[in-house]
């Protein structure tokens, strides 16, 4: 039996606010929050605030990323035609949902564990290190966001779709 359009609906409404949060968090810590809190507040109180930060936004993106994954198997489930978006897509948020871990579960906690030792970029070998999974943070981040931006544009073209 095929669900009613409204059920489809509902289903898309979520996966494309999970999504919506999680590339919108993204770029406004990247785009705004991080490069202000690293002009303005004295180091290292600003590595402090910014550990903080994308340690608590670790947990709301794979939040996020079970959201859209459970939405993307609602749709599975519910049978149909699947179509090369739906592939895609869900190509995407698997990819992002893997990305989001990987930052949340290592790159992060090395960042943190570095920045707790004393670790300031450029300085030592430490500070190398810190630069290292920095660069791996931000290229990391690029790659999520990228194809969380695709995800969604597939996600509502799954909305204007008249037999979804």
């Amino acid at each position: 039996m095929k669900p009613a359009r409204s059920v489809v609906t509902v289903i898309a409404v979520v996966q494309l606010l999970a999504i919506g949060l999680w590339a919108s968090g993204l770029v406004t810590l990247g785009a705004v929050v991080a490069p202000i809190v690293f002009r303005v507040v004295p180091a290292p109180g600003s590595a402090d605030a910014m550990t903080l930060v994308f340690r608590r936004f670790d947990t709301i993106a794979i939040t996020c990323a079970a959201l859209a994954l459970l939405a993307e198997a609602a749709f599975a489930l519910r049978g149909g035609k699947v179509t090369r978006a739906d592939v895609g897509r869900g190509l995407c948020l698997v990819t992002a949902a893997g990305l989001a871990i990987v930052i949340g579960a290592w790159v992060s906690p090395g960042i943190a564990e570095l920045h707790g030792q004393g670790a300031v970029r450029h300085v030592g070998d430490a500070g190398a290190a810190l630069e290292r999974l920095h660069r791996l943070a931000e290229n990391l981040t690029k790659g999520e966001l990228l194809v969380l931006v695709i995800a969604f544009v597939l996600g509502v073209v799954k909305t204007t779709r008249p037999s979804s």
